[in-house]
């Protein structure tokens, strides 16, 4: 079998289109998503760094948040836009590995970071008399440290269970990256991928929520219950967004999946999503305004 195996040294990505009239206006697109992820991302931690007032809790999140879908987007949209530019999507068998460790990686870490960021906006809503003493500086660092922990030891295991397994000597990926479930379509072997982190991330954030509406609807001002659901709104927006396009892509049934419309999921997830954060925080946040005038 390992002999079998090694055969396949280098994976084709089919992309997202074989149409020659739309590489142009994908790269230009791409590019342009790109520019703007990174810019917002790095200048959100720029921004949390150099203005004292986002010294908090829920701001160092943030940063960690923006790092991540800062490294999140550099895995998969630059290697996108060279195929499209150069015409050339074979992957080898080793940088299409990389490639799936360290997306893989990042995107638990990411779940992991909004489960920790609901439980702050708990502490936050539900317990703002002990906020300070339950989020101080050593259980942020402690929950962000486990977030990467995590999303290291997931992307171990998953990775290291696709790239065990027998790929028949088929090698095009009907994709435009490595990703696990359609890397693990390649493969002769009965092998469905774990989604337990993802399912304990997803219970920790909404459990959270829930004693959130709960605390909300207990408030008798109406001003104060808007006051505290605002604080809550950007970080609830991207949750929505970040597990609407994780259900569609990971959690559905594999005799459901269209390969053309996971495609277009994954572009969303992996190129708008980690742009997207960035304007919901900044539209949606006076404090980051603010700062960011200040700047």
């Amino acid at each position: 079998v390992m002999e079998n195996r090694t055969q396949v040294t280098e994976f084709l990505l089919l992309g997202l289109t074989n149409d020659p009239r739309l590489q142009l206006p994908l790269l230009i697109t791409f590019l342009l998503i790109y520019t703007i992820t990174v810019l917002g991302n790095l200048g959100m931690i720029l921004l949390i760094l150099l203005d004292a007032r986002l010294h908090t809790p829920m701001y160092f999140f943030l940063g960690n948040l923006s790092l991540v879908d800062f490294c999140s987007s550099t895995v998969v949209t630059p290697t996108v836009m060279a195929g499209l530019f150069t015409g050339n999507k074979v992957i080898s068998y080793n940088a299409c590995a990389a490639q799936m460790f360290f997306f893989t990686t990042l995107i638990c870490v990411e779940n992991y970071l909004l489960a920790a960021m609901a439980y702050d906006r708990y502490a936050a809503v539900c317990r703002p008399l002990h906020y300070t003493t339950t989020m101080r500086t050593s259980v942020c660092a402690g929950l962000v440290l486990g977030c990467y922990v995590s999303g290291f030891l997931n992307a171990c295991i998953h990775t290291g269970e696709t790239f065990c397994l027998f790929f028949c000597n088929y090698n095009r990926i009907h994709h435009f990256f490595c990703d696990i479930p359609t890397v693990m379509t390649l493969s002769c072997s009965d092998k469905q991928a774990n989604d337990f982190h993802i399912i304990f991330a997803f219970i920790i954030i909404w459990i959270s929520y829930i004693f959130i509406f709960i605390t909300i609807l207990r408030k008798h001002s109406g001003t104060g219950a808007q006051k505290t659901l605002s604080t809550c709104t950007s970080h609830f927006t991207t949750v929505c967004v970040f597990w609407g396009t994780a259900i569609f892509t990971y959690l559905q049934p594999s005799s459901s999946h269209s390969m053309d419309t996971d495609k277009i999921v994954s572009v969303f997830y992996t190129m708008v999503i980690p742009m997207l954060n960035r304007v919901v925080y900044s539209l949606r946040n006076k404090e980051v305004k603010s700062a960011f005038l200040k700047v």
